[in-house]
C-alpha cells in the first residue's frame, strides 16, 4: 500500500476552490492562486500548500476523489464484494462528473513519460482505497493481484468516460459492467491441465 499524500483541511479547501479554474488554466500555480484568492487566502500560500506543484496537486486531487467516492457510495455492508467494487467505481466517476475537464487535464499530465511513477502511485492508491472501502483486508499475494486488476478496470473505464463526445453515464456504467463481467468470467475459467 502506498501512503496517502499529505492531507489537511486547508489543502482540501484550496483544491476545491482551484477546480473551477483548472479548465482554463490547467493544473498550474496560477489556477491554485486563483482558487486561493476565491477563498480570501493569500496567493502566496500556493508555494507551501503544494510545494511539488502540478503533480502534487493532481495526487491530492485523486486522493480527494477517492475519499469522495467512499463517502458517496454510502454503506456497502449489505452488498457482496463485486457489487461493492462496482458501487465504489461508479461513485468515483459521479463524484468527478462536475470536474471532468480537471480530471482530463490530470490524466494528460500523468500520461507524460516523466510522470509514469506518479501515475502508477496514483492508480495504486485509488485501487487500494476502493478495495479497503469494499472490506478487503488481505495481506497475501491476492492483495496485489486484486489491486492491479482493479487499477486496470478503473483506468479503462476512466478512459471511456473521458472520451469525446461525452458518453452518457449509463453507457459508462454499462462499459464498467462489461469489464467486471469479463473479469468474473476469467476468474471462473478452470486452470489448464498439463
Amino acid at each position: 500500500m502506498t501512503a496517502a499524500p499529505e492531507r489537511s483541511a486547508a489543502r482540501d479547501a484550496a483544491l476545491r476552490a482551484t477546480l473551477p479554474h483548472v479548465p482554463a488554466l490547467g493544473w498550474t500555480r496560477a489556477a491554485l492562486r486563483a482558487g486561493l484568492v476565491d477563498l480570501g487566502e493569500p496567493a502566496e500560500a500556493a508555494e507551501w500548500l503544494f510545494p511539488r506543484g502540478a503533480t502534487g496537486m493532481v495526487e491530492a486531487f485523486s486522493d480527494l476523489a477517492d475519499r469522495g467516492a467512499v463517502e458517496a457510495a454510502g454503506p456497502l455492508e449489505s452488498l457482496r464484494t463485486g457489487p461493492r467494487i462496482r458501487a465504489l467505481l461508479a461513485a468515483r466517476l459521479q463524484w468527478l462528473e462536475p470536474w471532468r475537464e480537471a480530471e482530463r487535464r490530470a490524466v494528460a499530465l500523468l500520461a507524460l513519460p516523466w510522470n509514469a511513477g506518479i501515475a502508477a502511485r496514483v492508480a495504486g492508491r485509488t485501487a487500494d482505497a476502493l478495495w479497503l472501502a469494499a472490506g478487503d483486508t488481505s495481506t497475501d499475494f491476492s492483495r496485489h493481484t486484486r489491486r492491479l486488476t482493479l487499477a486496470a478496470i478503473h483506468v479503462a473505464t476512466l478512459a471511456f468516460w473521458l472520451r469525446q463526445p461525452q458518453p452518457a453515464m449509463e453507457d459508462v456504467l454499462a462499459f464498467l459492467d462489461r469489464r467486471l463481467a469479463d473479469l468474473s468470467r476469467l476468474q471462473r475459467r478452470p486452470a489448464p491441465r498439463g
